[in-house]
Parts: structure tokens; C-alpha cells; sequence
């Protein structure tokens, strides 16, 4: 079975992975899964030294790990797991069955505090008890063999159940609990997930081998997307006329670019947004990796099974907005490839994919003008005294936005500069400086969430994009100042960026599939 296509070039499209000298060798990649996951997620001595019986040594450990809060009788269970799976001790599915309920009783803890103020420690129970499952799981196929001294070269195939339940018990940890405090933590994660990859990737070539396909069924691959071959829909909502565009400048330099911020043309005004040119030409995401081809998406996501949170809805300020979590593939199907009117638009927005899924990491780059010297948010900016308070990152936000054509994000700002780069599709972007936002009728406080930042318009019902001519009447007559506030606009293409500075506000709309990447920095 062909790993990929790249329809521009003649050389292997999907490079394999070249692994380091120094990796050990085993038999197959469930042989190394198992070895990982008994080294480095089912060692008692995780749980061991918060347990101690010298003072100065619990001590010391509980001054790193927060898990000795949840109770010395969660630690001695996770132990007995720890155990129980290192050595194969104890009934399968009651060890899976304990590490559930540790989930469950992590999970209830979420619901009790707003989600800022959860105690660490029912963070890490959630992350530690999902880790022993996912061990669990990927011994099922030789649990029974009482293997002890952990030689598990003859472990046979994972079958699709169990790495489905497996990439559901990660992925859940993960988005609900975030990356792990500990770097040998989330390099063993990293790890086990890549050797998923591996075992998919090998289970499909054996498939394929065991199955001589028939030239009907050949001819029906040229029209699934399954296909290489296959691109995303190219239906769109039609472009709207741009009539004030916005700057185009073809890969500036960095110091132009620092310039803009720091000595603007328009002191009035601050720096200005900027939309840039040839700036991520070279990136393997729009090249050989082309993440236009819902093949190669598919590919990185362990055939589709990895899941994701995304939005349902108009926008997050509509009253029918919700949220959840799925897989890649159903969101593939259900919201990008043939989506129905009935299940509502679905937008894969705001997540940080590349911290979840590392091998996407590695078909972008972070653009230079990221580490540039950012500029104080405007004078003019409502939230300006706020924005300058927000901490300095140590590098940039990376956040994934991906969705069907006519996905809008509503009129916003936020607390950091941004360069939105265009992966795939296209989008309309319309924005607004700093000092037109009294214009803009900002929002407030809504249920004791602060919406300062984000504005009452819809300005798809405005530029004629949304809604019929009465509802555009009505908002004219709501809004009065809004038509006379000042903007921007541009169409964003493949390949491009926009910089959009720190408390600009802006309104976003696909025009297409679309999948961009934003890096804010500050």
C-alpha cells in the first residue's frame, strides 16, 4: 500500500522517520510499545517515594509532584496497578477496571471547581491512571502469558479495538489534563504514540498484502478519500469584494518588521497589520507532506483515530454553540468531507494539535518574526493596561484552526501579536485598530466570564455575508456607530500570513476547507 502521494514530485513523499543509533532493537514496535510503557509508566517508584517512611525523603518528593494530595490510599492503588502490571499479577480486567475508576473519581473532581482552579493533583491522578490503563491495554495480547522476564519479542499485533482504546485513553489524558510536568514523561508519551503510528501503518501494509484487490475495487479507490490522491472539497462560500485592503508585502525583513511595530507610520494608530507574502514557502505542510490531502492527515493520525475537541456552532457566542470530543476521522467525514446541515457546522479551533500530535509539529516552522521584539499593546486599546500585564511566553502559542467553508470566528481581539499562517483553503479576514473599539460595542462580563475582548456585532450579517436584509436592518439600527468604524480587510491564500498586532480586532471567515496555524507571541 503507498504511504502517500505527492502529486509535484517523483521522490518518496512521506519520509520514514529515521530512528536514532542509539535506539535498542526489538523484534516489532508492540515488542518496544510494551517495553516503554512497563519502563516508563508502571515503575512503583513513581508512587514509592511519596510513600516513604524517612521523613526528609517523602519530603523531598512531595515538593514535585502533587499526586500525595489526592491521599496515601490513591498512591498505594496506583502501586498495586503498577505491579500488578509490571509483573502481570492480577485479573486483566480488574486492573483496567481500577484505572477507570481512578479516572472517573479524577474526572468528578473537574466538575467541582471552574477549570482554572482544579487542584493539580486530580490533574496528575487523571494522567497517572490513564497512563497504567494505556499499559494495560497494550499488554492485553500477552497478559496470559506470565512473561516475567519481561521479554515480550513474540507479542502478536495489536488488533483495531485495542488501539482504539488505547489512542481514546492518551488523547483523553491529554486533552483534559495537558502535557506532563515531567520531559522523560512527555518523550515516553511521545514514544508510545509514534509506536501506534507504527503498529497502524504495519497493519494496514499486512492487509494489504493479504488481499489481492480486484479492478473494481481499484477503480472504486480513485473516488475515496482514502485515496493519495484525493483533496479536500473545493465548494466556498463565495468571496466577498475587498474593498480596503490590507498591506501586502512580499517577505519582509525582520528588521521592516520590527520597525512597523516599534516606529509605526501612523503613531495615532500603532503598528499595522500586514499581509505577507512567500514567508512559508518552504514549509513541508503546503509541500511533499501537503496537509491538502485528507490521506496524509489520516496517516498522522493512527489511521484517523486520534481526537480532538472541536467546536459546534455558528461561533462561541451563539446560543447553540457547543463542544466535544472526537475522532479525527469522524470530524474528517462528518464536518469537512461530506458535511450535513443537520449536525451543524463543526470547527477544529484554538487547539493545540502540535503539542498533541508532535509529528504535525514537524511540517511547520515557526515563522522568525516571532522572536522579533514584540511592542506594548496600543494606548488606545481598551484592555491595554490588561494586555500589558499578560506574562512574557517563552516562545510562541501554536494553535491549530481547522473547518468546512463558512466557519466564522466573531469580532475579537487578543492579548498577544499573531502571524496567522494559511495552510490550506482561504479565508476573509476584516480588522479594526485599537481606538475604533467603542465603535465596535465590546461585550462584558456574561455569566462572570470577562468578554471584554470580543465584540456584540455580527459582522457577517453587516457585509452581507450572514442572515437576510431585515436582520441587517435591525443590527444597523442596534449598532448606529458600527458602519461608521474604520477597517481593514483581506483575502488570506495558501501560503500567506497575517500579522494581526496585539489588541487589533478581528473577525474571521472561511471561505473554504480551511486549515491555519497561528503563533501568538509577545
Amino acid at each position: 500500500m503507498a504511504s502517500g502521494y505527492d502529486p509535484d514530485s517523483s521522490d518518496e513523499p512521506f519520509p520514514k522517520q529515521a530512528h536514532s543509533p542509539q535506539r535498542k532493537l526489538y523484534a516489532s514496535p508492540q515488542h518496544e510499545l510494551i517495553d516503554t510503557c512497563i519502563s516508563g509508566f508502571c515503575s512503583p517508584t513513581r508512587y514509592l517515594f511519596l510513600l516513604s517512611d524517612n521523613p526528609e525523603e517523602r519530603a523531598e518528593a512531595r515538593k514535585t509532584n502533587t499526586l500525595w494530595r489526592c491521599g496515601d490510599h490513591i498512591l498505594r492503588l496506583l502501586c498495586r496497578q503498577s505491579e500488578a502490571i509490571r509483573n502481570q499479577s492480577s485479573d486483566h480486567q480488574l486492573v483496567i477496571k481500577r484505572c477507570d475508576d481512578m479516572i472517573e473519581f479524577a474526572h468528578e473532581k473537574f466538575y467541582i471547581f471552574p477549570y482554572k482552579d482544579v487542584p493539580p493533583c486530580w490533574m496528575e491522578l487523571y494522567r497517572e491512571a490513564s497512563l497504567l490503563k494505556f499499559s494495560a491495554l497494550a499488554m492485553s495480547g500477552v497478559w496470559a502469558s506470565k512473561d516475567h522476564g519481561q521479554d515480550f519479542k513474540d507479542a502478536p499485533p495489536l488488533s483495531d479495538s485495542q488501539m482504539d482504546d488505547m489512542v481514546r485513553t492518551m488523547d483523553m489524558a491529554l486533552i483534559m489534563t495537558g502535557p506532563a510536568p515531567s520531559i522523560t514523561t512527555r518523550e515516553n508519551v511521545e514514544t508510545v504514540m509514534g509506536l501506534l503510528q507504527e503498529c497502524h501503518t504495519l497493519s494496514l501494509n499486512m492487509e494489504e498484502d493479504n488481499e489481492a484487490q480486484p479492478a473494481v475495487k481499484r477503480q472504486k479507490l480513485d473516488h475515496d478519500w482514502r485515496y493519495p490522491r484525493y483533496r479536500f472539497p473545493i465548494t466556498s462560500t463565495g468571496e466577498p469584494p475587498v474593498r480596503k485592503p490590507v498591506l501586502v508585502v512580499q517577505e519582509p525583513s525582520l528588521e521592516a518588521f520590527e520597525s512597523n511595530m516599534h516606529h509605526p507610520s501612523l503613531p495615532t494608530i500603532g503598528a499595522v497589520p500586514l499581509h505577507i507574502t512567500h514567508a512559508i514557502d518552504h514549509w513541508p505542510a503546503l509541500r511533499n507532506r501537503g496537509w491538502s490531502h485528507p490521506f496524509y492527515l489520516m496517516s498522522k493520525t493512527i489511521g484517523g483515530r486520534r481526537l480532538v475537541p472541536i467546536e459546534i456552532g455558528k461561533s462561541y457566542v451563539d446560543a447553540d454553540f457547543g463542544q466535544k470530543i472526537i475522532t479525527f476521522k469522524e470530524f474528517l467525514e462528518k464536518y469537512i468531507l461530506e458535511p450535513q446541515s443537520s449536525t451543524g457546522a463543526g470547527y477544529l479551533a484554538q487547539h493545540n494539535l502540535f503539542s498533541q500530535i508532535p509529528s504535525l509539529r514537524e511540517d511547520i516552522m515557526i515563522p522568525d518574526y516571532c522572536f522579533t521584539s514584540a511592542s506594548e499593546p496600543h494606548f488606545t486599546s481598551p484592555l491595554a493596561a490588561t494586555y500589558s500585564k499578560v506574562p512574557r511566553l517563552e516562545e510562541p502559542l501554536l494553535n491549530a484552526w481547522f473547518g468546512p467553508a463558512g466557519t466564522t470566528t466573531p469580532l475579537h481581539m487578543d492579548p498577544y501579536h499573531n502571524i496567522l499562517a494559511q495552510v490550506v483553503g482561504k479565508k476573509y479576514i476584516r480588522l479594526y485598530a485599537p481606538k475604533e473599539g467603542p465603535k465596535l460595542y465590546p461585550r462584558g462580563l456574561e455569566d462572570g466570564i470577562d468578554m471584554r475582548n470580543t465584540s456584540e456585532v455580527d459582522v457577517g450579517v453587516f457585509a452581507g455575508l450572514d442572515g437576510t436584509q431585515s436582520e441587517a436592518d435591525a443590527a444597523a439600527e442596534k449598532f448606529p456607530l458600527f458602519r461608521t468604524a474604520d477597517y481593514v480587510e483581506c483575502i488570506l491564500n495558501e501560503g500567506e500570513c497575517l500579522y494581526i498586532p496585539v489588541g487589533w480586532w478581528h473577525y474571521v471567515r472561511s471561505l473554504t476547507v480551511s486549515f491555519s496555524v497561528s503563533f501568538w507571541f509577545n
